[in-house]
């Protein structure tokens, strides 16, 4: 058995759980470098937000942030990608062969199309009244302090 690290995988799937992080990564699969200004301008929150945003996803070891001069660029690294893949792939494994086994299991046995006795109809039983339902077995509700009058 193939032991992964738990603290790199919890920390890429907490980096992936958040849609604009994913966004992120997205944006930097298309374009092999960008600057964080440029990461940044599609989306619809502050530059400080994106900057934590950047901070998760570097801690999570996707991405490597080279500065040169004033400018700051992001890039993507596989590393942690491939070990939550291969994490999920043995998940997708286990899954598909859990499918395979029902689907032959389906596919040996033979189905009736119809019962062979027929299931008997249960008697028609009449539904008891609740005190809910009727008017005498209602409180009326009253203001904290105040009593009902007679």
């Amino acid at each position: 058995m193939v032991k992964y690290e738990t603290e790199t995988l919890d920390r890429t799937f907490a980096a992936l759980s958040d849609p604009t992080r994913r966004a992120l990564l997205a944006r930097l699969g298309e374009q092999q470098s960008l600057s964080v200004s440029e990461l940044a301008a599609p989306f619809p929150v502050s530059l400080p937000a994106i900057m934590k945003h950047l901070d998760v996803l570097t801690d999570a070891g996707l991405i490597v942030r080279e500065k040169t001069g004033r400018t700051v660029s992001c890039r993507l690294t596989a590393q942690p990608m491939e070990q939550a893949m291969n994490w999920l792939n043995r998940y997708a494994q286990f899954w598909s062969d859990r499918f395979d086994r029902l689907a032959a299991f389906v596919e040996e046995e033979t189905w009736p199309t119809q019962p062979s006795t027929p299931i008997p109809a249960r008697p028609n039983r009449r539904a008891s009244r609740s005190r809910a339902g009727s008017a005498r077995g209602r409180k009326k509700s009253m203001p904290p302090g105040r009593k009902p009058s007679s």
